[in-house]
């Protein structure tokens, strides 16, 4: 019969427990009526380079077609291949067209996308 929840990691655990049978947490009597604390993650980690949207956006309409908006962003990777293509053109139209979404883009999207923190 569940009713005693643990702190730790909110296991159900049977009245009377005095130790989670999930994670090994001691148990109180006082927590044998609490419930679990809620914890609401953004998933924004603060060991994220800090880097700015606007900045991002306009580097990628102006200079997207060399991909210098990659390299800001720190995808190494992708600004690399921007570069190898820029002679096609195609980069120059996918870089501007990410500038504009990494403008019309809301925050916490942007930072969850990109792996960066805003300033």
């Amino acid at each position: 019969m569940a009713g005693n929840f643990c702190p730790q990691c909110g296991a159900s655990n049977e009245f009377g427990a005095t130790e989670c049978r999930f994670c090994g947490n001691k148990l109180s009597v006082q927590q044998a009526s609490q419930q679990p604390q809620r914890v609401y993650v953004t998933g924004i980690n603060p060991s994220w380079p800090v880097k700015n949207k606007l900045v991002a956006g306009l580097l990628g309409i102006f200079l997207g077609g060399i991909g210098v908006h990659k390299f800001y962003l720190g995808k190494i990777g992708m600004g690399i291949i921007y570069i190898l293509f820029c002679w096609t053109g195609i980069p120059a139209i996918v870089g501007f067209i990410e500038g504009i979404i990494y403008l019309c883009s809301n925050d916490e999207n942007f930072q969850l996308k990109h792996h960066v923190r805003l300033e």
